[in-house]
């Protein structure tokens, strides 16, 4: 049984909140080419602005296929699902704004993220506007234990310098495997990651 729900509500917001793990489905116009679906999991990536607003912090990692596809059209899917707990599924569709380090809001937003503190781990945030909302039964999904974060990647990039860091997204994260332009090398020194000026200002 499907639900839509005309905002996230607070019961919403705080089941998204709790769940360690997300899931964003993003897709180039072309028929031919690739549908992504990536995993994200760090606590303190991802916050919800307001009624119909979310917004995560996209971790630099080995592709870029999710900035791309948002550059091109803007489509984009969330999930979460319960995997402890009463069973549940929470869909929000929407459009999907890529915010990179020289864009002059990055500096509203960027501190609502604990996780940005993390070595090299910033790349681009993605300001999500839901264009539907719903929940479902999760009665398929299994029961799993959550045991903790794996610390892997910031470990990765707090051994190097920002050199590196900046040589890594230019090398692996320019284009998308479709070859749509993804991070721009330009962004990739823009406003200082830290700045936190106005984040608690930020529209919620």
């Amino acid at each position: 049984m499907v639900n839509v729900h005309e905002v996230i509500d607070d019961k919403l917001r705080k089941f998204i909140e709790a769940q360690p793990l997300f899931f964003v489905a993003t897709a180039p116009l072309a028929a031919e080419g690739h549908v992504n679906l990536s995993p994200k999991g760090t606590v303190g990536s991802l916050v919800v602005l307001g009624p119909d607003r979310v917004a995560y912090l996209d971790l630099t990692g080995s592709g870029a296929e999710s900035l791309a596809h948002l550059r091109e059209n803007g489509r984009i899917t969330l999930m979460w699902a319960a995997f402890h707990g009463p069973p549940n599924i929470v869909r929000v569709h929407g459009r999907g704004e890529v915010l990179f380090k020289d864009d002059p809001r990055w500096g509203e937003y960027i501190g609502l993220f604990p996780a940005a503190e993390d070595p090299g781990a910033p790349r681009a945030i993605v300001l999500v506007t839901a264009s539907r909302v719903s929940d479902s039964c999760g009665y398929a999904v299994p029961f799993m234990e959550y045991k903790g974060e794996r610390r892997l990647l910031a470990e990765y990039f707090g051994r190097r310098d920002e050199e590196f860091h900046v040589d890594y997204v230019a090398r692996k994260n320019a284009i998308s495997i479709d070859g749509l332009p993804a991070v721009p090398a330009e962004t990739l020194r823009g406003a200082d990651a830290g700045a936190n000026s106005g984040a608690n200002s930020a529209a919620r």
